[in-house]
This record gives structure tokens, sequence and C-alpha cells, in this order.
């Protein structure tokens, strides 16, 4: 038998001399001479995109974010040199410049409402004339308010419902202790109050307002939110004094509207008090009813400052009910039905 020698080239050693550092050193700065340089192509590959990329193709979150924030960075240097160079144009121009654009806001762009008030039009002057609030704004009635709660309410509830108390004049806090709206409403009409005012809690937070107006109605309930008191409250004035306030009502431009804004109104006396230079503010927003109470100060002739008092909170509505309180068997003006009515972002009901 016959064997014959198969020669072994160097070549298959294995694979651990494929890794070998080469023992000499200018092999090593030759390969590296050869070798092109790839960091100069990774970063001009950075900026360099495709027309149809988008940074939400990128898979690594920090790289993703690292180019999203590039991306906001050179817009907002764009739009600063449009803006510079628009100014210069204008200060060229002198008086012949053309009028500067209104920016688009949804309040701007609201979709026009056909129930919008023109507080000219003669059928909106003898309704405010004949409706349930037109003794208070004629002087005849002096309004007188009962301020309760839910059932065993928690300490900031208490200390809220006290605050609203000082802001509005003539107004009583009582606790509930357990008895119906049904019940009390007789008791409050039997004492000549005019409104009664309950605050409702949620996991020991103030979430809820109702309004009725005695003794025939409107009742109307609102969702609270954002209630600030005036311990939590930075750089605020002294508590306010007993001078009845001014009120001032902004935005309430639809007959909606305009029944709310007169309910709210007539809360507080019609013959402001101009000695304790107090002011409260109802302002509607996007159906958001912002509450703010200040006093103003006169620094001089010409300037004026403003300090809040406190309390502050925001109001959503959420229902306008004919008479009294009665959630059984009342009848409704008004129901917000979200999925319908917040389908459109530029159309406002208040």
């Amino acid at each position: 038998m016959d064997i014959t020698e198969v020669p072994v080239s160097n070549n298959n050693k294995g694979k651990n001399n494929e890794y070998k550092k080469p023992k000499n050193k200018s092999v090593t700065k030759e390969r590296n001479a050869v070798e092109p340089k790839l960091e100069p192509k990774l970063e001009a590959s950075e900026t360099a995109f495709p027309p149809t990329f988008s940074v939400s193709e990128i898979k690594n979150k920090q790289r993703r974010h690292h180019m999203f924030m590039k991306f906001k960075l050179e817009k907002s240097k764009l739009k600063l040199q449009v803006k510079k160079k628009k100014k210069k144009e204008r200060e060229a121009l002198g008086d012949k410049a053309p009028p500067k654009e209104v920016p688009k806001t949804i309040e701007n762009q609201r979709v026009y409402d056909e129930t919008t008030v023109d507080p000219e039009d003669e059928e909106i002057a003898f309704d405010e004339g004949t409706d349930e609030f037109s003794a208070y704004f004629n002087g005849l009635t002096n309004p007188k308010v009962l301020i309760t709660t839910s059932d065993r309410p928690r300490g900031r509830t208490v200390r809220f419902c006290e605050q609203l108390a000082t802001v509005v004049p003539n107004a009583h806090v009582y606790y509930r202790r357990g008895l119906a709206l049904k019940k009390i409403i007789p008791q409050c009409v039997a004492r000549n109050f005019t409104y009664l005012m309950v605050i409702n809690e949620d996991r020991k937070m103030p979430n809820g307002l109702v309004l009725c107006h005695l003794p025939d109605g409107p009742t109307a309930h609102f969702k609270i939110s954002s209630v600030r008191l005036r311990k939590e409250m930075k750089r605020r004035g002294k508590d306010p004094t007993e001078h009845s306030p001014e009120v001032i009502l902004n935005n309430f431009t639809t007959r909606l509207g305009h029944s709310i804004g007169r309910l709210l109104a007539a809360l507080f006396p019609q013959d402001p008090q101009f000695v304790g230079r107090q002011v409260a503010t109802f302002h509607n927003q996007r159906d958001f009813i912002f509450f703010r109470f200040h006093r103003y100060i006169f620094k001089n002739e010409k300037k004026v400052g403003i300090q809040e008092l406190g309390p502050r909170f925001t109001l959503k509505l959420r229902s306008l009910q004919k008479g009294t309180f009665d959630s059984k068997f009342g009848e409704y003006e008004w129901v917000l039905k979200r999925h319908e009515m917040d389908a459109c972002r530029r159309k406002f009901q208040i």
C-alpha cells in the first residue's frame, strides 16, 4: 500500500493566525496608508438625506432625538432670519410699510355661530329686561348666596368655600350634614337666599360646581379645575376687603354664553364700590371660563398695577337646566355632548 504525503499550505493553519498583529511596524503603516478614511464620509452622510426622508424612520432613539432637535434649531434660525429681514424692510419703507399680518389662532379662525349675540339687537334688549336676572341689574334685588359642599368635605374644599365667601358679597357658608338638595332649596327660599352654590369634590379636590338661581332657576352645572388657594399663589396681595367688586365678563358672545354670563354676574351686587379697587373677572376662552380676582393700584397719573388676591379656578359648562335642581325630571336647555360638539376644534358653544 503506497502512502503519499499531501503538502499542507501555511494559509490553513487556523483562524487565530488571521487576527495576529504583524511584527513589522512598516507593514502597518502601509496598510493604514492604503485603507480609505471613512470618518468624513459618515459626517457628510448625516446631513445628506434623500428628499423623502423622515426623522421618524431612524430607529435609534437617541439618534432620532438628536436629528429632530437639529432640524428644529435650523427651522427656528430660518424663521428668525425672515423676521429680521421683514423688520429691516419695514424700517426702510417707514409709513409706506404694509400692515402687519395677523397671526392665525383658533379664536380668530372660529366657526361662525348663528346664535351670536348683537348687543344692539332689540330682541336681546327685550330679553334682558324681562328675564330672571333683570331685577339684579336694575338694582331692585340684592343677591344673597348660600355656599355648601358635598357630604363630608375635606379641608381643601372647606377652605375653598371660605375663600369664595370673601369674594362674593353677602355669601354664607353652611355645612350640608347629609341633606338632599331638594330639601335644602325650600329652606333657602324661605330665608330669602337668591343663589345656592354647591361645591362637589373627588379625591379630596374640588371638581364640580352646581349653581342654582332661586326660586325659579335656572341651574348650571360646571366642572371645576386648576383650583389655586391663596396660600398656593405667589406674589398675592392682602386679603380682600368687604367692598363690592367690579365684574368683568369677556367673550360671552352666543345666546348660551349670554345666559351664563348674566347668571354669573348676578352673583355680585351691580353697584360696585370703587373705593375697594377690586375686580372679579370671568374670561371665556375656548369654552373654558377662567376666574380671577384682582386689586388695582394707582402708581401715578398714568400707570396702574394689579395684584391678584385669589382664589383662582377654571369652569367648564356641563349642562344648563330650566328651573331648580332636579336630576330625574328636570328639563335641560343645553347638555354637553363631547363626541358631537368637540369634534371640531374651531367651533365653540359659549
